[in-house]
């Protein structure tokens, strides 16, 4: 029913009050209309006895006027119960979802309707909160997926499966120089103008469906090619139809930083080249000068002179050796199939030690070599490069040591031979240990090392296929362990 057109309401009908709500008929009791009903009838048959000739007629007629009445109150009950559920029924149209009092028609017919009319807006209520909370979380959540999207430091376009751009953040437009909203719908091909691989790349990822991580493409953009990294990932909406998501990243500059950070690593690297040739030569040349020096005495005899020369034959050739041993370092591996004799180095090495800075500072030299033959692969310049740095590196250590001693040690393990050289100077502090083997890194004052030794050494003995190694548990000094993979000397001799 309509509020513009109230239903009609008896004598004793329900009444609105000013907020719209029917207030408590006449008759809201239960009983009200069999009370009513035999107030008329006794009323009536008080009054109405002269108006009938016989007592049945009088006796009908009053038990017509009573069922009258109570009828009536009757009637004004569901009428005024009817008025209180369209009150209800009216607000919750007007979104005012409170329950309806039943004003006491609980007993009326349409008053048994209002508990169902009020558990029916209880669930709308409680519905239309759920609406509200679940649209104010989803626009949070929208809020904060459009920040994160618009906030990417990289152009993100979403594609749909015809290759139109449908979604665009502010990156995406400020790179296509386009407006807020104008590249949606527009063709990607006709956005992004790649070279023949990025042709091939992007073709056959929109048609098999591949997701691109981060590949680099070159864009023409603004007439001049530009690098960009790409991704790209594809999803399926809920119509079945394949869309996909692009994130672009302008890598130009960094690739231009990368190029110009390769070629200070090339300088940097003919730098340590240079220092390293420089560093390993030092020591022979040093050899030959004193050798030099002492074959222009006068007092030399005619065999002593002979022996110098020898000795600085063989470190002019030492100087050649080492030279073209750190070419072949940076060129690439090769298999010489030549097997070196570390015993013999160990003892040529320190001939040349002995007869010149041993002897000059006071240095004892204990040598315990093992009594087999020992060979280990490759040619005798890389050891004897090593030796040559690890045994430099004890002499300086041992400046300051009242008894200076260096002791060295040759032994077979499975796989390797292994050399010792231990000293008993102060050792290397804790804190150096992990360093002990990055280049420009030393422990010596400034200006009596490169911080090149260790690491030359340790690059060319494991390009070989071995390892230096610091010994911790040494006492009383430091010591480094070189070791080489071994030969089978039987096979050696078979072959």
């Amino acid at each position: 029913m309509s509020s513009a057109s109230p239903l009609p309401l008896a004598a004793d009908a329900a009444r609105t009050d000013d907020a719209g709500a029917a207030r408590v008929p006449l008759a809201s009791h239960p009983l009200a209309p069999l009370l009513l009903g035999l107030a008329v009838a006794a009323l009536y048959a008080w009054f109405g006895a002269a108006w009938h000739e016989g007592r049945g007629a009088w006796v009908a007629g009053s038990l017509l006027a009573g069922l009258a009445a109570a009828g009536a109150a009757r009637l004004a009950a569901e009428i005024a119960a009817l008025r209180q559920l369209e009150h209800g029924i009216h607000n919750a149209r007007e979104g005012l979802l409170q329950p309806t009092a039943d004003r006491g028609l609980g007993w009326t017919v349409a008053g048994r309707l209002i508990p169902e009319h009020n558990k029916t807006v209880e669930a709308l209520a409680l519905m239309f909160r759920t609406v509200e909370d679940c649209q104010v979380r989803f626009l949070g959540e929208r809020n904060r997926v459009t920040t994160i999207l618009q906030s990417l430091p990289g152009a993100l376009l979403g594609i749909t499966d015809e290759l139109e751009v449908s979604i665009a953040n502010r990156q995406a437009e400020a790179l296509f120089d386009a407006g807020p909203g104008a590249l949606a719908g527009r063709n990607l091909f006709d956005l992004l103008v790649p070279d023949d691989h990025g042709r091939t790349l992007l073709r056959d990822a929109f048609l098999y469906k591949q997701a691109i991580r981060q590949q680099e493409l070159v864009l023409q953009l603004g007439g001049r090619a530009r690098h960009f990294s790409i991704s790209l990932a594809f999803y399926s909406d809920e119509q079945d139809d394949i869309g996909g998501v692009m994130i672009l990243q302008d890598v130009t500059e960094q690739r231009l930083l990368m190029e110009t950070v390769a070629m200070r690593e090339k300088l940097v690297a003919m730098g340590q080249l240079a220092a390293g040739v420089a560093h390993e030569l030092n020591t022979p040349l040093g050899n030959i000068l004193g050798y030099a020096q002492l074959m222009r005495s006068a007092s030399t005899p005619p065999e002593t002179r002979n022996g110098y020369a020898d000795v600085v034959v063989a470190e002019a050739r030492r100087c050649s050796r080492v030279v073209q041993d750190l070419l072949a370092y940076a060129r690439k591996d090769s298999c010489s199939g030549e097997t070196c004799d570390v015993n013999q180095t160990v003892r040529e090495l320190l001939d040349a030690f002995i007869h010149c800075r041993l002897q000059r500072y006071g240095i004892e030299v204990e040598v315990h070599l093992d009594p087999d033959l020992q060979l280990v692969e490759g040619g005798c310049g890389e050891v004897d490069i090593a030796l040559t740095n690890v045994m430099s590196n004890a002499i300086h250590a041992l400046a300051d040591t009242a008894q200076p001693r260096i002791t060295i040690r040759t032994w077979a393990e499975p796989a390797h031979v292994a050399i010792a050289v231990a000293d008993n100077g102060p050792g290397v502090p804790p804190e150096a240990r992990s360093r002990l083997f990055d280049p420009f890194f030393t422990t010596k004052d400034v200006g009596q090392g490169s911080g090149l030794g260790l690491f030359i050494s340790q690059a060319v003995v494991t390009r070989r296929g071995g390892r230096i190694d610091f010994d911790a548990g040494h006492a009383g000094g430091a010591c480094f362990v070189i070791r080489l993979p071994r030969v089978d000397v039987a096979r050696v001799r078979a072959a």
